[in-house]
């Protein structure tokens, strides 16, 4: 298998980490191939090369067409890839990215699974967006209304802001065109903002379908996640990008947010956060120190000690046990003898 050509697989050392790479790329209508450590995408305009390395996240769109060698690449080096529809709206699939620890989805587990520390999550949620606000005794009815008034607050102000007329978050997900430029903006918006935050919290090991606040969908935990930060970015360059009036909204609304989160503090702060919400909140649903983050490794798991080590060879004290049997045995076979 040597004489196969192209680069070989990089170390997790050497990969950068996620708070270094671009945080997404949308492609559509074009081939993804791979030249060298590069992926390769070309359309009727030419060909650009790609580091994939540096990215997070690629969204593909209608009309891609992707080599398994760039998949290969791709995966080798962590980014995720999430196959989406027009404009980056629709959700279809994503690919496994390199992820070797299963702590953080065994704490996300544990927590979701209990009332007490779902709840005690769905409010550290809360708590992260109203900053100046006690929620650690609201139950989560008195949170939804919360949530929903300052949402339509931050609709509202955005508006008067950019002088975009809004009647009200109204789209249909199978048609984009159907909606008002604002709220095609919206969905071009936080479908890239979905795509960051799927891509963190699979990079991280967690799982996107065990969400706190949403449940039922396959992306609950990215809709939570993401909840986090729309007031930040894509409401705000949604209502921006609508007052200009561009041609073509949703690329213009991609560009807008890419560049917004380009220099990946985004990332870096999801990164925090969910550590935060996952590792920093007891079964209890009382609070605790984060740990820091270890180096991955494989333990075996034990009802009595929690962990024990991986790459032992266990039961040799069966095999001596079994050993010193058949001396014994064969030694009283021996004075057996002796005696007849």
């Amino acid at each position: 298998m040597s004489g196969i050509p192209g680069m070989e697989r990089p170390e997790l050392q050497t990969l950068p980490t996620m708070r270094e790479r671009i945080s997404f790329l949308y492609l559509e209508r074009c081939l993804i191939s791979r030249q060298d450590n590069a992926i390769t995408v070309t359309d009727l305009r030419g060909t650009v090369h790609v580091p994939a390395a540096a990215l997070s996240v690629i969204l593909l769109g209608p009309g891609t067409n992707v080599s398994h060698r760039a998949m290969e690449l791709i995966g080798d080096t962590g980014a995720s890839v999430i196959w989406v529809g027009e404009h980056g709206v629709r959700y279809y699939a994503h690919g496994r990215p390199l992820t070797h620890a299963s702590r953080m989805l065994t704490a996300q587990a544990a927590l979701v699974s209990n009332t007490r520390s779902r709840l005690a999550v769905a409010r550290r949620m809360y708590a992260m967006r109203f900053t100046d606000e006690d929620v650690s005794k609201l139950t989560m009815q008195q949170l939804r209304g919360r949530e929903g008034a300052r949402v339509r607050s931050i609709y509202r102000k955005a508006a008067k802001k950019t002088g975009v007329s809004w009647s009200g978050r109204e789209y249909d997900p199978n048609d984009f065109t159907a909606s008002d430029p604002v709220n095609m903006a919206l969905s071009a918006a936080h479908a890239c903002l979905y795509g960051v935050a799927h891509s963190v919290i699979t990079a991280l090991g967690c799982a996107p379908g065990l969400g706190f606040i949403h449940t039922g969908h396959e992306r609950s935990f990215v809709y939570d996640i993401a909840d986090l930060y729309k007031a930040d970015i894509s409401i705000p360059i949604a209502f921006e990008v609508a007052a200009q009036q561009p041609e073509d909204i949703g690329a213009v609304t991609r560009r807008a947010v890419r560049d917004a989160i380009a220099d990946g503090s985004i990332l870096e702060r999801m990164v925090k956060d969910i550590r935060e919400l996952l590792l920093g909140i007891a079964e209890d649903g009382s609070l605790q120190d984060v740990p820091e983050i270890y180096t991955n490794t494989v333990h075996l798991w034990d009802d009595k000690n929690g962990f024990v080590k991986n790459a032992v060879s266990y039961g040799k004290e069966l095999d001596e046990l079994d050993s010193d049997e058949t001396e014994l045995t064969e030694g009283y076979g021996a004075l057996l003898e002796d005696d007849t």
